[in-house]
């Protein structure tokens, strides 16, 4: 059974659509629509979900209720519940900086037009593909306790990580364990790769403070964890540098993630 997590506060979008996605057959089974009127009220219930039953896919509106943010609320606090979720937007909005942030800086899997011809055919079809891709191994595997990336392992139970099997700790003190906010961090890096992140989107994700995670906060962290894997693998610094690792993207204050072998 292929479960939809979907937000839309426009009740004649859901009449429309709802009847169709219900009837179409994605994976055999019969599909179940989760639906929520109000960002608030998805917010709440991912707060409350067991995170070992992730939706298969989460469908979002952008704009809700007059506001620009309300669709990016919800990925954040997806994207920090289950990392891999493949989210789909389908808007109004297709073609302004509302798609270009979805895409860029929100790591949405797919943006669907509302007002297309045959938009319903349109969004069955992406769907089944971004269920069919989830079932394709990618670069960066997530289960429910596990997040792997080339030799990278991050453990979310005991938010230990390790590098070539080696755990990181702290790099001014190896007798104490990595920092809680640079293991999250690296968490969101890996999660958004290969698209960067800037410090206003990890604050976004981390549910910080914007105004107190700086961009001098973000690159005292990245220094850390650059420390941290050099200490147990002195070539990671040679690695970064190379463009692989943790890579500092161009000149607008951002950072990502490339696994090893990979190219930016």
């Amino acid at each position: 059974m292929a479960s939809i997590f979907w937000v839309e506060d426009q009740s004649h979008w859901i009449k429309k659509f709802s009847p169709i996605l219900e009837a179409e057959d994605f994976d055999g089974h019969s599909t179940e629509l989760a639906i929520y009127h109000f960002a608030e009220a998805a917010r709440q219930k991912i707060a409350l979900t067991d995170k070992g039953s992730p939706p298969d896919v989460a469908l979002l509106d952008a704009r809700m209720n007059g506001n620009d943010q309300a669709g990016f609320t919800v990925s954040n606090a997806l994207r920090r519940k289950w990392p891999g979720l493949p989210i789909i937007y389908l808007s109004e909005h297709a073609g302004t900086d509302i798609e270009r942030a979805a895409l860029e800086q929100f790591s949405a899997t797919d943006f669907i037009a509302k007002h297309q011809h045959n938009v319903e055919q349109v969004l069955c079809w992406r769907i089944r593909a971004v269920l069919r891709q989830v079932s394709i191994d990618s670069d960066v595997s997530t289960t429910q306790d596990v997040i792997t990336s080339g030799e990278l392992t991050i453990d979310l139970n005991s938010w230990n990580v390790y590098w070539k099997g080696q755990r990181l700790m702290n790099p001014s003190n190896a007798r104490r364990p990595l920092a809680p906010t640079p293991r999250k961090l690296l968490r969101e890096l890996v999660a958004s790769s290969p698209r960067p992140l800037t410090a206003g989107q990890v604050a976004g994700r981390l549910d910080s403070d914007a105004e107190r995670f700086s961009y001098a906060s973000y690159r005292q962290h990245i220094k850390t964890l650059r420390r941290a894997f050099a200490v147990v693998d002195e070539s990671f610094a040679e690695l970064c540098s190379s463009g692989q690792g943790i890579v500092t993207f161009g000149d607008e204050g951002a950072y990502c993630w490339v696994p090893a072998g990979k190219v930016k």
